[in-house]
């Protein structure tokens, strides 16, 4: 990749290191092939790249679900929705990140689906709290359960520094929707990977049919 169009993407995401490192390890990432048999149109299979569009998918649901929460007006609570505008803000950064990356590797970054939360919504601020810590504890068992499939650690590493942000984001809102000790280390004291497939099923409800 051209050093002039890193130092642009860097600019664009106002330098973050995370997303540096992400690029300069896909400059050096190599292909190893997941199954991947429930993945959304678009998605490349194959590959540290189709591992990045796995991650750019779940990436499109939350930025597009915090989205939909601070427009909606459903959550009057400051804190919640300070936490949606704060969250919404990282995951529009690891989609940015994500983008850039497959387009590193030479790929086509997966399509933006276009998602629906109307039942989310309608269901209230309990049920916005409740979802928003499903999705983040998903995603943050999804990038691990990834962990062992991509090639390139330095890209792993920087894999992971999205996920342990997941993982803080899932914590927070865990505490809020009145978990407890038990939201704060829901799998104890070793964290429980995620399959592709299953990530993929458990969003799917939130994209809209075609």
């Amino acid at each position: 990749m051209p050093a002039t169009s890193r130092k642009q993407f860097l600019r664009t995401l106002g330098a973050t290191s995370a997303a540096g490192a992400l690029l300069t390890a896909c400059g050096r990432a190599r292909d190893k092939k997941p199954a991947v048999r429930d993945a959304p149109k678009g998605m490349t299979s194959g590959g540290d790249v189709a591992i990045l569009n796995f991650a750019l998918t779940l990436e499109y649901v939350e930025s597009d679900f915090y989205d939909a929460v601070v427009r909606s007006g459903v959550v009057k609570d400051r804190t919640v929705l300070e936490l949606a505008k704060r969250f919404g803000e990282t995951e529009r950064l690891h989609v940015g990140a994500l983008s850039f990356a497959v387009l590193g590797l030479g790929g086509k970054p997966a399509p933006r689906p276009k998602t629906t939360f109307d039942e989310v919504l309608a269901g209230g601020p309990r049920k916005v709290l409740d979802t928003a810590a499903m999705v983040e504890n998903l995603g943050a068992a999804a990038y691990l359960g990834q962990a062992a499939q991509l090639r390139d650690k330095d890209l792993l590493a920087r894999a992971l520094s999205i996920h342990t942000v997941e993982a803080r984001h899932a914590a927070a809102l865990n505490s809020l929707a009145g978990k407890g000790f038990r939201g704060a280390l829901p799998d104890g004291a070793f964290a429980k990977p995620l399959a592709m497939d299953a990530a993929l099923k458990a969003v799917k409800p939130f994209i809209a049919k075609d």
